[in-house]
């Protein structure tokens, strides 16, 4: 907020100063000088812009605790169920729950309630929780904060979990494990299946890059399964079981989510080989000492509402909902054209798609529609396929759907336009700000009508010795140096232990391969290593 403050008195500055000159120079000097500070101007709009769009992306709590703490109002954000229809509802839903999502209570901030201990201890025990739910005076802090300092979002949230609760439930029960946390969801994205935080973490389950991969979410330029709830929910329960075969505690597996498996096995260290949330909680990076409290707050809340007065919205996502196998490339306005189901309704259900092409002749791709479409789908089914297929379908899409299915990055030239900036050209693209300037070279944030900027589809860096074409992809490959490929045929390779390195991050440079299988792989009895250590690491299967 102060640095769009300043941004904003800049700009104000840069135009009175405009106004002041314009009486003591002479007209061609002073048209000049106008071009030049509206050149400065443009650009300090346009950092401005970049920043508010970034901001209004992310999964932070930090408008929401100015408010809290300072009692401004955002009146922008004063919609009500009545004054929208559903699908509209469900974007300001979203909306409403991911700004509450990585939220951090300082520790120096004391709430206050009128219900006593007492009485938040007896309900904590009354939930007969398998994980163990602590009190004290910083879950108290959380507790209030999700019961009683959010109404309108936690109300959208209750609204949400009624479609995404039993789909969590079910993928926990299929691995054996606790149903409680079904909540970190909560935690992570508030059910923004589209979130995407400041360290470029993704989804509804917040999954980087590197991570994602190593259990086995699909990313290309034309799916990101990471914005799948559904499919990614599968990949943290997957996570969350490594990581609680490995320290043999669900909160220090919940508390590993957030931060590695790495930076809590130093916590464990730090605290003297303790192995319980609490011992090890001043040893934890910052953010992640308010994940746990944060889950137990998020759990009294779901459990509580109606006793602090809170009232669910109504749920915009359908209730039934069909999925079906698609074997053949198909668009969405393929479907809604010809079956009628709304765009909304296929973005809502479909988000991993990121450009409404579902590249079913690859691989067969994973449909949702709600369920009083599927009688129609499958009756236009065969009729689908070909209904404009030359329109959405043309050759070069066609080669890039190909090349996006093998894994191979998608490399556009985009044409800037009027009205485009920096910010509003990353967001279309899924990419960063950051990422933008990198490929194309750019000192700063100024661009011109007609500018051509090299695009580059999901987290790849190109390698600035390499041809347009070629790259390496971050995070997922070893350097020679550090790892060498067994030559003899055998079904491992060796990688030498570097200073930093921990099996956490080791398992990410190896897509498919988790840091509990490496250590069943060498008979570890725990995941500690030491700098210079051989250890095998197993061929994805």
């Amino acid at each position: 907020m102060r640095i769009r403050t300043l941004l904003i008195s800049a700009i104000t500055l840069l135009a009175i100063t405009v106004s002041q000159n314009a009486q003591a120079q002479s007209r061609k000097a002073l048209l000049k000088e106008n071009k030049e500070l509206k050149e400065k101007i443009d650009s300090l709009k346009a950092v401005l812009a970049e920043m508010i769009e970034q901001q209004n992306s992310t999964d932070s709590l930090t408008a929401e605790l100015v408010q809290i703490y300072e009692g401004t109002p955002e009146e922008s954000l004063e919609y009500t169920t009545e004054s929208t229809d559903s699908l509209l509802n469900l974007w300001y839903m979203h909306r409403q729950a991911s700004s509450i999502s990585g939220v951090m209570v300082p520790d120096s901030v004391q709430y206050t309630s009128q219900i006593p201990d007492s009485v938040y201890i007896r309900r904590l025990e009354a939930i007969n929780s398998y994980i163990t739910l602590p009190y004290n005076h910083t879950v108290r802090n959380y507790i209030i904060l999700y019961s009683e300092k959010m109404p309108e979002k936690m109300s959208s949230m209750l609204a949400l979990a009624k479609y995404y609760f039993p789909i969590f439930e079910e993928t926990l029960n299929a691995y054996d494990m606790p149903l409680e946390l079904k909540y970190m969801a909560v935690i992570e994205s508030a059910f923004n299946p589209t979130a995407v935080s400041r360290a470029r973490a993704k989804g509804m389950w917040q999954f980087m890059y590197s991570t994602a991969k190593s259990y086995g979410l699909k990313i290309t330029s034309y799916v990101d399964e990471r914005f799948d709830p559904i499919t990614a929910a599968d990949a943290a329960a997957r996570y969350l079981k490594d990581a609680y075969d490995i320290f043999g505690d669900w909160t220090l597996a919940i508390s590993s989510y957030n931060c590695g498996l790495g930076n809590v096995s130093r916590a464990i260290r730090r605290a003297g080989g303790k192995r319980d949330f609490w011992s090890i909680y001043p040893f934890l990076p910052r953010e992640t000492r308010g994940y746990m409290p944060a889950f137990v707050g998020a759990m009294y809340a779901f459990n509580y509402y109606k006793e602090h007065g809170i009232v669910p919205a109504r749920s915009p996502l359908p209730h039934h909902v069909d999925t079906f196998y698609v074997r053949k490339n198909l668009h969405f306005q393929q479907i809604t054209e010809l079956v009628g189901i709304p765009s909304e309704d296929l973005h809502n259900l479909n988000p991993q798609y990121l450009k409404e092409i579902i590249p079913g002749k690859e691989v067969p791709s994973i449909l949702r529609i709600p369920s009083r479409y599927a009688a129609a789908f499958v009756d236009l089914e065969d009729s689908l396929y070909n209904y404009r297929a030359t329109d959405f379908f043309t050759p070069a899409t066609l080669e890039n759907i190909h090349r996006g299915a093998n894994g191979e990055p998608e490399r556009i030239v985009y044409k800037v336009k009027k009205g485009d900036y920096l910010g509003k050209i990353a967001t279309r693209h899924h990419v960063t700000v950051a990422q933008i300037k990198n490929w194309n070279g750019l000192r700063n944030n100024n661009l011109r009508i007609g500018q051509k900027l090299v695009i580059y589809s999901g987290d790849y860096t190109p390698s600035k010795s390499s041809s347009k074409n070629s790259g390496s992809k971050t995070g997922n490959s070893s350097s020679a140096s550090s790892s060498s490929a067994d030559s003899s045929g055998a079904n491992y390779e060796v990688y030498t232990v570097k200073s930093g390195d921990t099996l956490s991050s080791i398992a990410e440079r190896y897509p498919g391969v988790s840091a509990k299988r490496i250590m069943d792989f060498n008979k570890m009895k725990n995941s500690k290593i030491r700098v210079g250590q051989k250890i095998k690491i197993p061929k994805k299967k």
